[in-house]
């Protein structure tokens, strides 16, 4: 279903504006910004120091850069962090410094409409890049919380060409039934934003439909329960070979509606699902994109720091067809 050029021109065809606050001090970053603006698949927004980054590579002329130091939107950022946080008890004075934070000020802008969405993370870690966007964009949904999953593609003899999204493989520690199921509702959404052409949700566990019995398999038998609905096939809880594995599903559960035939995983807990998408990745040979949030208002992405400049490319153009859905 997926691949790197079919991703990228669906983005290309979005042409999105994508803001990059790690863009003064991330070599990686300027790479895929320099790639992604020649192949025009989104517009990009550098945040940094404008001579500084020129005087590094000229070719970042023709690029928007923002400092947030000297922006002259800064006192409407600073109005609209302290709007967001003022149940929190901010102060003025907390709240101009945050605002020159470059994680910050590239929040704000996609908040307030100067970006579509934001792609950080290659130079810190997951809290530090997507602790602005809960606090500032917040879920779409009051009371859910947002997860992540990542989208798995590429030649892969077991997959026979199949795209997969995992869930939560890097935000929700252990997540109970209820959690789960928004979960799994988000990675539909997910899959519909990024044209998957239909949707089979597994529940997994160590155990398929009952051959075992303990609080983990309980759990991800209720959530498969909660989230059940006619619109969208799915399954728990259930084994990693029957829900992918036709031939195994006939075996261990015929009466499966998956078939052996899923396409989003969702795991029991975040050891599991990172654990998973690693192996997938590395063993399997696929490529992860990823982690992509879902359940925000506005699309923010988050990078692992060992990522290469084809991560942030993938990433970017996730980003980019996130976005489409934003009113």
């Amino acid at each position: 279903m997926f691949s790197e050029k079919q991703l990228l021109q669906r983005a290309k065809a979005k042409y999105k504006t994508i803001i990059f606050p790690e863009a003064g001090f991330s070599d990686r970053t300027i790479e895929a910004v320099k790639f992604l603006n020649k192949k025009k698949i989104c517009k990009c927004i550098l945040v940094g120091d404008e001579s500084s980054l020129i005087i590094r590579d000229k070719s970042l002329l023709k690029f928007v850069v923002m400092n947030p130091k000297t922006c002259p939107l800064k006192n409407k950022l600073v109005k609209t962090l302290m709007a967001k946080r003022k149940d929190k008890g901010i102060t003025l004075e907390e709240a101009e410094k945050l605002v020159i934070d470059p994680y910050y000020f590239a929040t704000l802008l996609v908040e307030i409409g100067v970006a579509d969405g934001m792609v950080a993370g290659a130079e810190c870690s997951t809290a530090k890049a997507i602790k602005p966007a809960l606090q500032i964009i917040k879920t779409a949904k009051k009371g859910e919380k947002a997860s992540s999953a990542f989208l798995l593609f590429g030649k892969n003899d077991f997959l026979n060409g199949k795209s997969l999204l995992l869930a939560d493989c890097g935000l929700i520690e252990n997540p109970n039934a209820d959690e789960l199921d928004t979960i799994a509702s988000q990675t539909v959404a997910t899959a519909k934003t990024l044209g998957f052409d239909e949707m089979k949700v597994a529940f997994l566990s160590y155990s398929t439909h009952g051959s075992a019995n303990s609080e983990s398999t309980s759990k991800m038998a209720l959530a498969a329960k909660k989230f059940a609905k006619p619109a969208v096939v799915s399954d728990g809880e259930i084994q990693l070979d029957a829900a992918l594995r036709p031939e195994v599903a006939k075996i261990k559960f015929p009466s499966s509606p998956l078939q052996g035939d899923a396409n989003i995983l969702v795991f029991p807990d975040l050891n599991s699902g990172n654990i998973a998408y690693k192996a997938m990745q590395m063993v399997g040979s696929l490529t992860a994109v990823g982690p992509i949030l879902q359940g925000l208002k506005k699309p923010v992405n988050d990078l692992s720091r060992g990522c290469t400049v084809k991560d942030i490319i993938l990433c970017s153009a996730v980003t980019a067809l996130q976005a489409k859905e934003i009113k």
